[in-house]
């Protein structure tokens, strides 16, 4: 498409009107195979699993908000990373951020572990620190940026660069998720691969289970694109059309997730009750400047300590507004203990994250009312 800006890209990339309906939302394809003119001969689409033209107006408009030459859109974000871990070969190492998923922590030791990859880990907002544990056998990085529980940031084009000067070049994988594109374009900033569950902000309203990736290199894209169809662990139409329908108004949510969430990290951050407080745009965050540099606002993910495991359960669980629930992203307010439920699998680990940790996914619902809700939670703890 032309240079249009983000939120034009968002409505239209990809999906122009249907040419023999008109019709203005992509079609949901609901089909599994194409009728051909004759044998070996096909209109751009054969099998569903190889091709499908909803699926194919999402990797484009996936592409475009990404800056990108090329979308592949999966079944989960967890798809997403077998595919890009699926690049390497036996023997290879990745170097990940010390903090991150624990579903990623949990494919990379459990599934891939066991496949002969070797993983190590390292506080990768310690650019110089991080970029010192690179090995002759490093063939991938793997980053977040915020960190997902405790939303620390990294350096993405220091360690980019850098990271493309190593002699063993490894490739730069970022996952967007807890960002969106709408906030940070780590292609822009030297990364290779971008990742994102688009279950999150992307689809936005918590009705759907998606990944994808974004790459520029076309031979990467090839590649990942033949593990995309060799695997098959791709989206049906209908979450496809349901991402693209959440994607129209991501501009719009970012912008109200991150309001809401910069006056719920005050709050909290005031509040005696409260030890600590995980959110970019304090101004005591340490990396205020680099959210400053590489994000457009600090978005709608925070987190927070309350200094007991004990209190912390209290606290999610007295919570009425925002709804006990693993993920994040939708409209709706989430609260959830990391450490019992989405890092379970890090636990005993080096990677293992504070018992006393709450994570927020703040959503677009009255900024009062919310406020409200943690007040009585945090009262009743």
């Amino acid at each position: 498409m032309p240079d249009y800006g983000f939120e034009t890209l968002a409505v239209h990339a990809g999906q122009d009107p249907d040419p023999s309906t008109g019709a203005v939302m992509t079609p949901i394809y609901q089909t599994s195979t194409y009728a051909q003119p004759a044998v070996g001969e096909h209109r751009g689409f054969e099998y569903s699993r190889t091709g499908n033209p909803t699926r194919q107006a999402l990797e484009a408009c996936l592409a475009a908000l990404e800056g990108g030459s090329r979308g592949l859109a999966f079944a989960s974000g967890m798809a997403a990373t077998d595919a890009v871990l699926h690049l390497l070969q036996q023997g290879d190492h990745v170097l990940a951020a010390h903090d991150l998923y624990g579903g990623s922590y949990r494919i990379f030791e459990r599934v891939f572990g066991q496949l002969g990859l070797t993983f190590s880990y390292a506080n990768a907002a310690d650019t110089q620190a991080f970029l010192a544990q690179i090995r002759p056998d490093t063939k991938l990085i793997w980053l977040e940026s915020p960190t997902n529980p405790l939303l620390d940031l990294c350096d993405l084009a220091a360690i980019s660069h850098a990271a493309h000067d190593q002699p063993s070049s490894p490739l730069v994988c970022v996952d967007n998720t807890f960002a969106s594109p709408y906030l940070q374009r780590p292609l822009d900033l030297g990364a290779d691969i971008v990742l994102h569950s688009t279950t999150k902000y992307l689809g936005g309203h918590s009705d759907l289970v998606g990944g994808g990736l974004v790459v520029r290199d076309d031979a990467l894209a090839e590649r990942l694109a033949f593990l995309q169809n060799a695997v098959g662990a791709i989206p049906g139409p209908l979450d496809c059309f349901l991402v693209l329908r959440g994607i129209k108004t991501l501009p719009l949510r970012m912008q109200r997730h991150a309001a809401n969430a910069a006056v719920i990290a005050g709050f909290l951050a005031d509040d005696q009750r409260v030890t600590s407080v995980h959110y970019p745009g304090l101004e005591t965050h340490p990396q205020r400047a680099l959210v400053q540099r590489q994000m457009r606002n600090p978005g709608g993910m925070l987190s927070f300590q309350v200094g007991s495991a004990a209190k912390a359960r209290a606290v999610a669980g007295a919570a009425r507004l925002f709804t006990l629930a693993e993920s994040l992203g939708g409209v709706e307010s989430l609260i959830e203990v990391p450490a019992a439920m989405t890092h379970l699998s890090v636990a005993g680990s080096p990677l293992e994250v504070p018992s006393d940790l709450i994570r927020l996914s703040v959503g677009v619902e009255t900024i009062e009312d919310l406020l409200a809700d943690l007040d009585q939670a945090l009262g009743r703890a």
